[in-house]
This record gives structure tokens, sequence and C-alpha cells, in this order.
């Protein structure tokens, strides 16, 4: 007959020693009755932020640092590297003349370009010159690096899955063979000439989960936006939204993180709305304001916007107005967690 502990605080301390702890003293925060974030919402302005990027070309070249990139920490969780808790942001600077040495990595990236027109990024055996407003993937595992070869800095947005990689301790990572610019061995928009006009090569075999387009030029995505506005009314709570997908299966362009554009009409403001997938908000063209909560961000072309999980929020635009946006929620939806209340 085991003897009762003394107290119920007595036990708690006794079986700390043992590495075990009461699931009845934590219950109530693991699983709790709604999300509950410690992300903030918060704005980063471009205008401020470009004058401190571009010093740091004087602080680190492109070589040595790798990629030199200025990373958005939440205002909640300084030193984590943490836009949001699962994603990762910042903006990388590539100036006339560098080149970012090849590597690869298990981690997926997105580049959606801000400034700058006409450095490359070559992804698996394929170059793409890049202009502001396209959606470029670097898929899990394959080999790139970028280069500049115009007059001008060149600046793009990186999002990437890093912290869900983290979560399941799976990172890897490699240099390529020399520290050399990785040549060709595909032509330019191979890719989207290939999968991008629903057709297929007939005896493609693919294997990767993310989509064999690895550029989304903006025209092509601008075009599609008016095309909606000449077709239907505006959703009540996003505008016009189109969200980029892998042509092979209709499901996310990249699987770990869900891309869209969204247009908004001058004065247009959308109904509130709050998911479960914490969201970078990113806009292209036009001026107005986002309300995450009770908090009012203004924002104009480039700043960078994040709203948390289950977070009611709205946007209304002051003229005409594109948006950039990625989040969790594929992964989110694949896994059965995701919701909306519209």
């Amino acid at each position: 007959m085991i003897a009762p502990p003394a107290s119920r605080a007595e036990y708690v301390r006794r079986i700390r020693d043992q590495h075990l702890a009461p699931l009845w003293d934590v219950l109530g925060g693991l699983v709790t009755a709604e999300p509950k974030t410690v992300i903030a919402p918060y704005r980063w302005r471009y205008r401020e932020i470009r004058p401190t990027l571009l010093e740091s070309a004087g602080v680190i070249t492109a070589k040595e640092a790798e990629r030199r990139v200025l990373v958005f920490e939440n205002p909640n969780l300084p030193g984590e590297s943490k836009i949001t808790n699962s994603l990762f942001g910042g903006f990388q600077l590539i100036m006339p003349g560098e080149v970012a040495p090849p590597h690869r990595h298990i981690q997926a990236a997105l580049r959606f370009i801000i400034e700058g027109n006409g450095a490359y990024t070559l992804v698996d055996g394929e170059r793409t010159f890049m202009k502001p407003g396209d959606f470029v993937i670097t898929p899990s595992w394959t080999y790139h690096d970028h280069g500049n070869n115009t007059n001008d800095p060149m600046v793009w947005l990186d999002g990437l899955d890093m912290h869900m990689v983290r979560l399941f301790e799976a990172s890897f990572r490699e240099g390529w063979v020399n520290e050399d610019p990785i040549e060709p061995t595909k032509p330019e928009y191979d890719s989207i000439h290939r999968y991008g006009a629903n057709l297929v090569p007939v005896d493609h075999k693919h294997t990767a989960k993310t989509s064999p387009i690895f550029s989304y030029p903006y025209d092509r995505t601008r075009e599609a936006l008016h095309a909606m506005t000449r077709a239907e009314d505006p959703s009540p709570w996003f505008g016009y939204k189109m969200r980029y997908i892998n042509p092979l299966t209709g499901g996310d362009a990249i699987p770990t993180m869900s891309t869209f554009m969204q247009l908004l009409p001058k004065g247009y403001e959308t109904k509130p709305y709050r998911a479960t997938d914490s969201t970078v908000f990113v806009p292209v063209e036009g001026t107005g304001t986002t309300t995450v909560g009770n908090t009012t961000f203004d924002w104009e072309p480039h700043d960078v916007i994040v709203v948390p999980s289950w977070m009611k929020y709205t946007h209304k635009a002051s003229e005409d107005a594109v948006i950039f946006s990625y989040s969790d929620r594929g992964p989110q939806e694949l896994l059965g967690f995701w919701r909306e209340e519209r």
C-alpha cells in the first residue's frame, strides 16, 4: 500500500525530479477554447527601412553574408527571427555586380520582388530575371543562387517555412561544389512555358510537392485580377483575391506556405474577417489602411503588415490597391486545423 502524499503541492514537487508534470496543471494552456496568439500585429514601413537596408551593403558583402537579409522580428518575439510563430520574413538586398553564393536547403522559400529590375535568380538550372511584383519560388532542396548584373540595387521579400522545419528538427543544408555562379541548363521561362498553359509534357513524372512553375510574373497576375473585375462583383471580405497554385494538382504553389494576390478598388472596405492562419501582407500598388483588432495601420507600396492568427481585420483602399500575402493556411488545411470566421 502506497502512502498518500502529504499534499498535492508536495506530490507535484516530487514528480518533477522524475521529469514528469501533472497535465491537470497545464491542460488549460495547452488545449485552449480558441486560438491564443503571442504574435503582435505590426507594420514595417519600407521607406523607413530602405536606407537601413542599403546601409547593410557597407557592413557586409553578399558573399560574406551568403544572404544579406534584414529579418522581420515580431515585436513580441525578439531574437527569434520570426514574423509569426511559423513563418520567416525578411528583405534581401543584392547590389550591382554581386552574386549570392549557390546553396540548397530543406526549407522552401518564396521571393516577392520589391525593387529593381533585371537581377536574376537561378533555381534547378533555370534562370529568371526579376521585376517588381513577381512571385518566385525556391522549392525545398533545390540549388539556387542570385545575381545582379544591373546598375541598381535589387530588393525582395524572403518568406520561408524554416520555423516549421525547425519544429520537426528536419533541417539540412549544402553548399554548391564551389562558389562560382551556377550556369543555366534550361531556357529562360522554361517552366512557365511547359506547365503554365493547362498542358504538361506527356512523359512528365512530377514527384516534387512544389509547383513546377517557379516564376509567376506580375503582369500575368495583374491581368488575371483585372479579368475578375470584369466578370464578377468583389467579395465583401477580400475584394478580388486569387491564390497561387500548383497547376498539376490545384494545391498551393508551395505546400507549406499559401500565397495570394488581391485587388481592392478605390474606396473599397472589406468586412471584418479572421482565420487561424497568421498572414503577412505586402502592398504592391496603391495606399490604404488595415485595421487589426483595435490597431489601424496606414500603408503604401512595399510596406509589410503582419496579422496574427484569429484576430479580426479589415482592409480599406484609398485608391486602387493590389496586395500580396502569404500565410500558413495550406498546411493547416491539410491537417484539418484551419478555420475562418466571416
